[in-house]
């Protein structure tokens, strides 16, 4: 029995046009598995990329005096030390001899020092809880090095007393100067007291009283908090969290529920997030900081430079003999201009931050070198991050 061709071709052709749809189908299903297995995540506990609401650091800050200076304490022009001295001395019943009208003049004391004491008092701390605090001399003081923090109490916002400072003064640097020279390491006029604070004043904050719970992100996303609502929901085994914004998602406590462990489970629950992309630039030091998720298009660079150099010499213009001219100082000014080769990088597509990193090396460019360029490719739209620029 013959078969009718023309029907046998429109099978053949239906069948050619399914498998055609079926392949580019899975083609696409396999290319959205690739580019959601691509995109740059990573599990974290809730407690390291969020914060609760209200349950925060409080900053204080205080005045005071630093003593035991080798002679490296403010000078005699910087006048409210004194005067800082001579109110401790009267409160512990001793009096000043004054001399006119201004007894801080008078006073010629190197081995003290004026000083900032700034330290951040933790949520829930209790009184005799202690504290580390840095001190910055706030006079002329050359050095805090030896020093020892008399007590100095600590003010917050509100101007309540909440902490007492007092202690060694540990210093990161030291400065030695003598016939003419100096040599200086670090800043030898901050100094750290580890511990060196006692809390006096608790900061009220009553658990008990919070009617919704807030758990707020460091970095703002619609997605990462959608992902977190959802996972709280998780843990919790019911539908409590939802995503008010970018950055905040609303807990809902059941009536008489401990507030300490509701806080205990979502802070403990693992969450998909999606770090931003970001290049970190610090003009004033030169350092240039690459995240890992950064992508870079394809892009071709030529970068060169202009040196320009100004020399000046100061010459002595010395007379002939019975000449009767007198002897001149001359400025000698000379200027150099070097028009550095133009360094040609090319990336092309899929290329990494390494990539770059090991092209710029090899060109031989600078700390200032690399953040024009990053600036530049950021303008150009080659570079897939946010640029900060300290």
């Amino acid at each position: 029995m013959l078969k009718n061709p023309t029907r046998v071709r429109t099978m053949e052709v239906r069948c050619s046009v399914f498998l055609f749809r079926a392949v580019i189908i899975a083609a696409f299903a396999m290319c959205a598995a690739f580019a959601e297995s691509e995109r740059p995540s990573q599990l974290a506990r809730i407690k390291d990329v969020a914060t609760i609401e209200g349950i925060r650091d409080n900053q204080l800050v205080g005045y005071g005096l630093v003593v035991g200076l080798r002679g490296t304490g403010d000078s005699s022009q910087t006048v409210f030390p004194a005067q800082t001295l001579i109110s401790a001395l009267e409160r512990m019943g001793i009096t000043v001899p004054q001399t006119g009208s201004n007894s801080a003049s008078n006073m010629q004391v190197k081995n003290m020092a004026a000083v900032f004491v700034v330290a951040t008092l933790p949520p829930f701390s209790r009184p005799g809880y202690r504290m580390d605090i840095t001190a910055s001399s706030a006079g002329d003081a050359r050095s805090l090095e030896g020093g020892i923090l008399l007590m100095t109490p600590l003010y917050g916002p509100d101007g309540q007393v909440y902490a007492q400072a007092q202690g060694s003064l540990v210093l990161g640097g030291y400065v030695a100067s003598g016939g003419g020279s100096t040599r200086q390491m670090n800043h030898p006029t901050t100094a750290r007291i580890p511990g060196g604070a006692l809390v006096e004043r608790p900061v009220p904050f009553d658990l008990t009283q919070m009617r919704t719970v807030s758990v707020v992100l460091n970095d703002a996303d619609f997605h990462t908090a959608e992902r977190m609502a959802a996972a709280v929901d998780t843990a919790l085994g019911a539908r409590r969290a939802h995503a008010v914004d970018s950055r905040r998602v609303e807990v809902a406590p059941l009536h008489g529920e401990d507030m300490a462990v509701l806080l205990d489970k979502v802070e403990a629950v693992e969450v998909e997030v999606f770090p931003r992309a970001r290049v970190v630039v610090n003009e004033r030091t030169g350092t240039v900081v690459i995240g890992g998720t950064v992508r870079l298009q394809p892009v071709s660079i030529l970068h060169g430079g202009l040196s320009v150099n100004v020399v000046s010499e100061t010459m002595v213009s010395q007379p002939n003999g019975l000449s009767g001219g007198t002897t001149q100082v001359v400025q000698q000014t000379s200027v150099q201009a070097e028009d550095k080769p133009v360094n040609r990088i090319e990336l092309k597509a899929g290329a990494t931050v390494e990539d770059l990193v090991l092209e710029l090396q090899r060109t031989g460019a600078g700390a200032r070198d690399v953040i024009s360029i990053l600036q530049a490719m950021k303008e150009a739209g080659a570079l897939e991050a946010d640029l900060e620029v300290l």
